[in-house]
């Protein structure tokens, strides 16, 4: 019984005989549904932080050069996984992530006004490089050396947070939700990768989210206390 791209015929026969599927059975049975969890997870992973900000009409703490990375972190990721044929339960979370990623920013933008020149230029040159990734029309080698890159995209993706964060003691507008699915997801990541055989490159990036995501949840939840106390103490 395959339904996509998952074999229940071998935990189903094990059960129908009274045995418990075997290791070998289970786990890549287990990695397929949690991949496919990640991914109908990831569709709306960015949404509460989009509605906090609507909500308050605010970008108050959050770093505008950490969204606009995260966007290309998100492109590379994609890319390369198109590229190199891994099953969409493998990295689908990533199309998600980064079509909700585009409207973050979007949406940062229009509550950052007025918006600098730099800015437009940084938008209109990812407009015009993006499709060319996405499609692999890149050199072979570069296609490598991007998506090694992506890592340390990503990881100066949230230093700029976890600084403003530490200078500010304080973590502004972002959600506590969006940050704990997103390390929820890296953690459950590295195991699917594992699973799926995927490049060693693609299970550390995973390992990184963990640590960077892991550290802004910190954050939030430390300098949430101390916000939370001169509320009551301003009533």
């Amino acid at each position: 019984m395959d339904y996509l791209g998952i074999d229940f015929s071998c935990a189903i026969g094990s059960l129908r005989n009274g045995n418990f599927p075997p290791k070998d059975c289970l786990l890549p049975l287990i990695s397929k549904l949690l991949g496919y969890a990640i991914v109908a997870a990831s569709t709306t992973v960015k949404l509460p932080q989009i509605l906090k900000i609507l909500k308050h009409r605010s970008v108050r703490g959050l770093s505008v050069v950490a969204f606009e990375l995260e966007v290309v972190g998100y492109t590379i990721a994609l890319a390369y996984c198109l590229h190199n044929g891994l099953p969409f339960s493998a990295y689908g979370e990533l199309a998600f992530l980064l079509i909700q990623a585009l409207i973050l920013v979007a949406i940062i933008y229009y509550y950052s006004q007025p918006v600098g020149i730099s800015t437009w230029i940084r938008a209109l040159l990812y407009c015009a490089v993006a499709p060319t990734v996405l499609a692999g029309q890149v050199d072979p080698i570069l296609f490598e050396a991007l998506y090694a890159s992506q890592h340390a995209i990503f990881f100066f993706a949230r230093v700029p947070q976890i600084w403003k964060n530490f200078s500010n003691k304080s973590t502004g507008e972002l959600s506590f939700l969006t940050c704990l699915m997103n390390t929820g997801g890296s953690l459950v990541r590295v195991f699917t990768s594992i699973q799926e055989k995927a490049p060693t490159t693609v299970i550390m990036g995973s390992v990184l989210g963990i640590l960077t995501n892991g550290t802004i949840l910190s954050q939030i939840i430390i300098y949430q206390k101390p916000q939370i106390q001169k509320e009551k103490k301003a009533k």
